[in-house]
């Protein structure tokens, strides 16, 4: 069985030192490279968040003028079949005065035809 010595035991201390020396610094390499990721996802978010929020603002101003002229243009037609329906009222009672004379002015007529209206 071989004997290691002091100085043997040294290196190999040394060596390992030297590689935990070197997985510590590029595990703060890691560590440093995380948080700019973690820093450059906070920006995005604020600015995707930003975005987003002038895209609804948008959409909202252009939802509500769609609304306003929609709205408009239904009251509009509303009040044009409101006068229609007016005018239709009016047109029936037309009908019905003209109706009735008629049948008025035929009864006379029958009435005169049977003798029952005196002679002029």
């Amino acid at each position: 069985m071989p004997t290691v010595t002091d100085n043997e035991l040294k290196e190999l201390k040394d060596l390992i030192t030297a590689g935990f020396s070197r997985i510590d610094s590029e595990i703060g390499d890691i560590k440093s490279e995380i948080t700019d990721l973690k820093i450059n996802q906070a920006r995005r978010s604020e600015q995707l968040s930003g975005q987003i929020q002038a895209l609804d603002a948008k959409l909202t101003g252009q939802i509500n003028s769609v609304d306003e002229r929609l709205t408009g243009k239904i009251n509009l037609v509303d009040e044009k079949i409101t006068g229609l329906g007016k005018r239709l009222d009016f047109q029936e009672f037309l009908n019905r005065v003209f109706l009735s004379g008629v049948g008025v002015v035929a009864l006379m007529v029958f009435a005169k035809l049977l003798g029952l209206l005196p002679k002029v």
